[in-house]
């Protein structure tokens, strides 16, 4: 007769193996960080060749795309936790890539804008990001890039208003 273990470890592992949940590779958030880490995974050589993190291009982007940002507006755009934020956007001001000004409506705000700098950096990463999108777009096909891209837009505003604030949901 086998002798039970009285481990707590091996215990604990069989309990979890026993919770009635859907296998760990088959969950809906590691999918999609184990597809957004494929992603990224492209696109940080480039990145690294710029000097730039992945957070702090997603800042640039984000700015390039709109005049200037309220910063707790940019943390929302960008998906990132205020702390985060505000040191990413110091190193960004300490390299000259933003402007940042005092909101002219409340002066304990302040604005934030891509700087000439910062435009000049992005049309050097630009031709390299855009020769891996084409390569993504090759590799995966162009209709499914597009079906996908439409599917997350769809499960994001299927789920908006459920679950946590924006803020628990930003990444660092």
């Amino acid at each position: 007769m086998a002798k039970k273990s009285t481990d707590p470890t091996n215990t604990s592992a069989a309990a979890a193996r026993q919770v009635p949940m859907r296998d760990f590779s088959r969950s809906l958030p590691m999918s999609l960080l184990r597809a957004r880490e494929a992603v990224m995974r492209q696109f940080r050589p480039s990145l690294r060749e710029h000097g730039l993190t992945e957070q702090q291009w997603r800042i640039l982007r984000a700015l390039a795309a709109i005049e200037a940002a309220e910063v707790t507006e940019l943390a929302r755009t960008a998906f990132l936790l205020g702390p985060s934020l505000s040191r990413i956007l110091r190193d960004l001001e300490a390299r000259n890539l933003i402007d940042r000004k005092t909101a002219k409506t409340d002066q304990r705000r302040s604005m934030v804008s891509i700087s000439k700098e910062g435009v000049k950096l992005m049309a050097a990463v630009a031709p390299s990001s855009e020769a891996i999108y084409a390569e993504i777009t090759q590799r995966f096909g162009a209709r499914k890039l597009a079906e996908l891209q439409e599917m997350l837009g769809e499960l994001e505003r299927s789920l908006a208003g459920l679950g946590a604030g924006d803020e628990a949901n930003a990444e660092e």
